[in-house]
């Protein structure tokens, strides 16, 4: 027994336009207005009309849709639910993250199912990343308009095969039919995210088996301007560490298809590793603005004639303890000194960049003196 479709909700979720790109897509063509606000679609080998609305401000709009599916599974010889699925899709890019690491049932744990669907939003908030601005990482909140789109990306249901995490990312529909692969600057912002995805991806792949070839990691860093990032690699790398490796394809909306309907990459284990490795290095490598730090002086320097003095802290990076110098105006600098001479913590804010193996701060601001807790006492 075929299932129907009688929620309202549901049918009335459907945008015309995703109504039209998808019987379009399935070989109906349109053959005249049917009153003020419709079109009927013909299809050879099949008698009956499809009548379709342009606009889903109508009173009735709901049964339209049912009636549009139930001629649609006659046609096709497929379940409403099924097509239901595709028609809402149809005017979405659909990311799908899938793992081979699943039961019979096509189960997961709920621990790496939650991390499943947490990388692979991870995966796709650095594509909107990098379709903002190219760089080998992203810190989290800086980027406003990925934030904004992703707030939009809904989470589809899950397929069978395996374990499939479904995202569905927004796009704008086309104005009118693409004969040719829309350029890259022209694309709307949405369409961008999903292609620097599979751009990413692709040479991330590419990267990884030239590294194989030849040992070279400078492949990575040429790779960035393409979509990789540190951000990417890392999710990749989860991704395929939770799932015994991972498979990510794109379905190109239809009502913005382009000239693939389909893009796909898989990725192992191993190469999941190798990923995982340059998204440390990278973030090793990334200079950390506005970082705050905490320490001891251990040493100060300033020549008789200078204004500004060099002061070396010790302090902690990453839990390891290091050394870092900075530079302080003549006033400050005389803070400084008071704080050493009394053995006082400081903290101060400014901005951490790698000086070969170390780090430096540059353009130290807001310095203050860490009391101590008066709540504490000595036991």
């Amino acid at each position: 027994m075929k299932s129907q479709i009688i929620d309202f909700n549901a049918l009335k979720s459907i945008s015309p336009a995703a109504l039209k790109a998808y019987i379009e897509g399935d070989g109906w063509r349109a053959v005249e207005k049917f009153g003020s606000h419709s079109q009927v679609f013909a299809r050879e080998s099949f008698k009956s009309e499809l009548i379709v609305p342009g606009t889903s401000n109508l009173a009735d709009y709901p049964n339209i849709v049912a009636d549009i599916l139930a001629h649609l599974s006659s046609a096709e010889g497929r379940d409403q639910q099924q097509i239901y699925r595709d028609l809402s899709t149809a005017d979405k890019d659909v990311v799908r993250v899938r793992t081979p690491e699943a039961d019979d049932t096509g189960s997961v744990s709920l621990e790496i199912g939650v991390d499943l669907v947490v990388y692979a939003r991870d995966l796709l908030l650095s594509a909107a990343c990098s379709a903002w601005k190219a760089q080998p990482v992203y810190r989290a909140g800086k980027v406003a308009k990925a934030d904004e789109y992703m707030e939009r990306v809904r989470l589809g249901q899950t397929e069978q095969g395996s374990f499939i995490v479904t995202l569905l990312a927004p796009v704008p529909p086309a104005l009118q039919h693409l004969m040719l692969p829309e350029p890259i600057d022209e694309q709307p912002f949405e369409r961008k995210v999903t292609r620097r995805l599979s751009q990413g991806l692709d040479a991330a792949a590419q990267a990884v088996e030239k590294y194989n070839l030849n040992g070279s990691a400078s492949e990575f860093e040429k790779a960035v301007n393409e979509g990789l990032s540190a951000n990417l690699c890392e999710a990749i790398a989860k991704l395929s560490n939770d799932g015994n490796g991972v498979d990510v394809s794109i379905t190109w909306a239809k009502t913005r298809p382009d000239i693939r309907p389909r893009w796909s990459r898989k990725f192992s284990r191993s190469e999941g590793e190798i990923l995982g490795e340059v998204a440390r290095q990278f973030k090793l490598k990334q200079p950390r603005p506005d970082e705050r730090i905490e320490g001891i002086i251990v040493d100060l320097h300033r020549d008789q004639h200078e204004e500004v003095g060099r002061v070396t802290l010790h302090t902690s990076v990453d839990g390891k303890a290091t050394a870092i110098k900075f530079d302080l105006p003549k006033d400050v600098y005389e803070e400084a000194i008071r704080l050493h001479r009394d053995k006082t913590t400081l903290s101060i804010e400014g901005d951490l960049e790698r000086d070969g193996q170390r780090w430096k701060l540059v353009r130290p601001r807001n310095m203050v003196e860490v009391l101590p807790d008066s709540n504490s006492s000595d036991s």
